[in-house]
C-alpha cells in the first residue's frame, strides 16, 4: 500500500455517534440519525424565518442533541418582538448551552436599544464584552448610580479603542471630573501606539486648553501624516509637538519615503528630538526606502545605529542585497543578524546560496545538506540543489477506539459533530472549542483524527500544527475528493496539486471561511470576481453565498487560478503571488526585478504576507503532489524563470521519491507549518514589518 493511501480503522464516527446520541426508540442506528439530520435541516430553514413553524418537526427531533438551536434561531429572528419572559424561559431550560449565551447577549443589546434598563440589569452578566459592559454602566447611571473610576472604568480605559456604546459613559465620567489630564494622556499614548487617531481626536477636547492642541496634532499625525509633516514646520518645540512631528515623519515614510526624507531634513533643525525619536525616524526611513528598493537602501540599513536596528531592518538589509545579487553584502547582512534570526531556514538557505556564489562550494554544500533534511520550502529548494529526495517522514496519529467512544459520549462534542453534519460549521467549531477547552494533547489528537476521518478537515489542520504532529501529513493535507479538485483542475488546465495547495493555504479547508475583504469559501474568492469567472467560463452563478458550497468554490477557484497562470506564462509561483497580492502588483515587481532567479524574486517581494504565501503554497504543492502520486515533482520545476513558459506536468511525468532522512526532523518547519489565514482572512504583518505587507487578497 502506498504511504499516502487512506488508513482503514475499525471505528467510524457515524457508528460511534449512533451509540452516543440519545435517540428515541429501541435502536439508535445510523439511518435514524440520518433521518433526524434531514428533519433538522428542514426545521432549521423554518426557524431562520422566525415564528413557530419549525415545531412541525418536533416529533422527529425528540432528544436530538442540537434541537435547542432551533428555538434559539427562531427567537433571535423575532428579537424585536420578544418580551423578557420568553427569553428567560429559554435560558432557564438551557442554561449552559452556547445558543443560550448568544440569545442572552443578543437580547441584552435589544434591551439597551429599547433603553429598558430594568430588564437589562435583570439579565446582565459580567464578561460579555465592552459594548455590554458600557451598556451596563449606562443602566446603572440611569438608576442614579455614580461612577467610580477604578471600579467601573479602569479596565476599559486600558483599551486603545472602545465601541460607541461607551461614549455616553465616558461623557458622564468627564462630567463627573474623573478624566484627569494624567488619565487622558495615558489613554492617548496607548491610542497613538495602536494607531487609533479617532480615539486621540475624541479625547483631545477634554484636555486643558493648553494641552488639547498638542493632542490634536498627534491625531493629525496619525490621520494625515503628509499634512502634519508640513504643518509641523510652524509648531512650537514642546515635548508633545516633537512626538507628533516624529510620528508624522514615520507614518509618512510608509507611504512616501522621499517626501518623508524631505520632511525630516526640514524638521531636524526645528525640533530637539530625543535619541529615541531620532532612532525611530531613521529606522522608518531606512526600512521603507528598502521596501522600495531605492538605490541607497542597502547603505541606509547598514548605517543604522545599533539602537535603531530590529529584526525587520536586518532582514531587509539581506533582502535588498539579494535583489542586487550582491553576495558579499548578503553574507554581511546575515552575519549582522542575531543568532536566532540567522538560524531561520530562509537565512540558512541564502547563506548557502551566497557561499556558493562566492566560490565556497564545500561550505555551501554542507548547509544545503542540512537544510535538505527539513520538510518545507527552503528544505525542498536545498534538496533540488543537491538532487536529493525530499525529506518527508509521515506518521499516523495514535488510535484508541475505547477513548474515542468515551470522547464522543461528551455532550458538547456530540453537538459539535452533529452541527457539522447538518451544515453548520461555525456553530460546530464553537461547540468543539468549548468541549475541548483545557483538553490534553492526546485527547485533542483523538478528536481531530475523528473529525478528519469523517470529512471535517479543518480540525486536524489546526490541531496538528506543531511538534511531531507536523508529520501527520494525511490529516494535515487532506485529499477532499468529494469537492472535485482533481477533475476541476484538469478541466481548468492546471496542476491539481497546486490547486489543492492554494485551497489549503487560503482556508485550511474551512468551507465557510470569510475574510475581512469578503473573500469566501475554500479558495477565498470575492463574489464579484467569482461572478466574472463564471461568466467567462460559462458556469452557473447563484450569488455570493454559493461560494460556501465547496463544489462551486473549487470549480470557480480553479478557473481563476488558470486565469492568473495564463497571465504569467503558466508559472504557478507567480500566479500564486498574483492570487494573493493582485496581478497588477506582481507585474510591478516583475517590471522592477523580473530578471532575478525565482528564489531571489520571492525573497524580494515587498509584502510579507505574499512572500510567505508563495513559499507556503509551493511547499504545499510538493506535499500534495506526493499525496496524490506517491512521489513529487521537483519544486524547481514549478518555479520556472520569468519569461520561460510553464506547462502543467503531463501524465507520467517523472517524479522523485521521498525519503525519511536519518537526521531528525525539526519540531517546526515554518514554510510547511499549519499556518492559516486568520479568520480566515489575510494575516496581518507585525508592527516592525512594512505596513504594505498587511495588504493582500485584492485580486480575489
Amino acid at each position: 500500500m502506498p504511504m499516502h493511501a487512506p488508513r482503514r480503522r475499525p471505528f467510524r464516527l457515524l457508528a460511534l455517534l449512533a451509540l452516543c446520541l440519545p435517540l428515541a426508540g429501541p435502536a439508535a442506528d445510523a439511518p435514524a440519525t440520518l433521518q433526524q439530520r434531514a428533519a433538522f435541516r428542514q426545521a432549521w430553514a423554518a426557524a431562520q424565518q422566525g415564528g413557530e413553524g419549525w415545531r412541525a418537526w418536533d416529533a422527529q427531533l425528540a432528544g436530538y442533541p442540537i434541537y435547542p438551536y432551533l428555538e434559539a434561531a427562531a427567537l433571535t429572528h423575532d428579537l424585536r418582538q420578544l418580551d423578557r419572559a420568553r427569553v428567560e424561559d429559554y435560558l432557564r431550560r438551557y442554561p449552559d448551552l452556547i445558543p443560550a449565551a448568544d440569545l442572552r447577549r443578543d437580547f441584552l443589546l435589544e434591551l439597551a436599544r429599547r433603553q429598558d434598563w430594568d430588564g437589562f440589569l435583570a439579565l446582565y452578566r459580567p464578561g460579555l464584552g465592552d459594548t455590554l459592559a458600557c451598556d451596563a454602566l449606562q443602566a446603572r447611571l440611569a438608576h442614579g448610580a455614580r461612577l467610580d473610576f477604578e471600579r467601573d472604568l479602569a479596565a476599559l480605559w486600558q483599551k486603545p479603542a472602545l465601541p460607541g456604546a461607551c461614549d455616553p459613559v465616558l461623557q458622564a465620567a468627564h462630567d463627573a471630573g474623573l478624566l484627569t489630564a494624567e488619565r487622558l494622556w495615558a489613554r492617548i499614548d496607548r491610542a497613538v501606539d495602536a494607531g487609533q487617531g479617532g480615539t486621540v481626536a475624541m479625547l483631545a477636547p477634554w484636555l486643558p486648553a493648553d494641552q488639547a492642541q498638542a493632542a490634536q496634532r498627534l491625531a493629525q499625525a496619525l490621520r494625515d501624516p503628509a499634512g502634519a509633516a508640513l504643518d509641523a514646520q510652524r509648531w512650537p518645540d514642546t515635548p508633545r509637538h516633537r512626538q507628533a512631528a516624529a510620528l508624522a515623519v514615520q507614518r509618512l515614510a510608509r507611504r512616501q519615503s522621499d517626501s518623508a526624507d524631505a520632511a525630516w531634513q526640514a524638521l531636524q533643525a526645528r525640533f530637539r528630538f530625543t535619541p529615541a525619536q531620532r532612532d525611530a525616524v531613521l529606522y522608518a526611513l531606512a526600512l521603507y526606502h528598502a521596501t522600495d528598493f531605492d538605490e541607497r537602501a542597502l547603505e541606509r540599513l547598514a548605517a543604522l545605529p545599533a539602537t535603531a536596528q530590529t529584526g525587520a531592518s536586518r532582514e531587509w538589509r539581506a533582502r535588498v542585497a539579494l535583489a542586487r545579487q550582491d553576495w558579499p553584502a548578503v553574507l554581511a547582512a546575515i552575519e549582522a543578524m542575531p543568532a536566532a534570526q540567522q538560524d531561520d531556514a530562509e537565512w540558512r538557505y541564502f547563506r548557502a546560496r551566497a557561499l556558493a556564489a562566492t566560490g565556497r562550494e564545500a561550505a555551501a554544500q554542507t548547509l544545503f545538506a542540512a537544510l535538505a533534511a527539513e520538510p518545507g520550502y527552503f528544505g525542498f529548494l536545498a534538496a533540488d540543489r543537491l538532487g536529493q529526495s525530499y525529506a518527508l517522514c509521515p506518521l499516523d496519529p495514535p488510535s484508541d477506539p475505547q477513548r474515542e467512544q468515551a470522547l464522543l459520549a461528551e455532550p458538547g462534542l456530540t453537538r459539535a459533530f452533529e452541527l457539522y453534519a447538518v451544515g453548520l460549521p461555525r456553530q460546530a467549531r464553537r461547540e468543539w472549542s468549548r468541549a475541548l477547552d483545557g483538553a490534553d494533547p492526546a485527547t485533542l489528537a483523538l478528536a481531530a483524527d475523528l473529525a478528519y476521518r469523517n470529512g471535517w478537515y479543518d480540525r486536524a489542520v489546526f490541531v496538528f500544527s506543531s511538534g511531531e504532529a507536523l508529520r501527520y501529513y494525511e490529516e494535515r493535507f487532506p485529499l477532499a475528493s468529494q469537492d472535485g479538485v482533481v477533475p476541476q483542475a484538469g478541466q481548468a488546465g492546471i496542476d491539481p496539486a497546486w490547486a489543492y495547495a492554494i485551497a489549503r493555504a487560503e482556508s485550511a479547508w474551512m468551507s465557510d471561511a470569510r475574510s475581512g475583504a469578503d473573500a469566501r469559501g475554500l479558495m477565498q474568492l470575492l463574489p464579484q470576481t467569482a461572478a466574472q469567472v463564471a461568466r467567462r467560463n460559462g458556469l452557473d452563478w447563484q450569488g455570493g453565498d454559493s461560494l460556501y458550497d465547496p463544489v462551486v468554490n473549487i470549480a470557480l477557484g480553479t478557473r481563476y487560478l488558470a486565469q492568473m497562470a495564463a497571465r504569467f506564462g503558466g508559472a504557478p509561483w507567480l500566479a500564486s503571488a498574483a492570487y494573493n497580492a493582485g496581478p497588477e502588483k506582481v507585474q510591478q515587481w516583475l517590471d522592477a526585478r523580473g530578471a532575478l532567479p525565482p528564489d531571489l524574486f520571492v525573497a524580494s517581494i515587498p509584502y510579507k504576507e505574499t512572500r510567505e504565501y508563495v513559499a507556503r503554497v509551493m511547499a504545499f504543492s510538493v506535499i500534495y503532489d506526493w499525496r496524490l502520486n506517491g512521489k513529487a515533482l521537483a519544486l524547481s520545476s514549478r518555479m520556472t524563470p520569468v519569461g520561460q513558459p510553464y506547462a502543467p506536468p503531463p501524465a507520467g511525468a517523472p517524479r522523485r521519491p521521498v525519503a525519511c532522512p536519518v537526521v531528525a526532523v525539526p519540531a517546526a518547519a515554518p514554510a510547511e507549518s499549519a499556518s492559516v489565514p486568520a479568520a480566515p482572512a489575510s494575516s496581518v504583518a507585525p508592527a516592525a514589518e512594512p505596513a504594505e505587507a498587511a495588504s493582500g487578497g485584492s485580486a480575489r
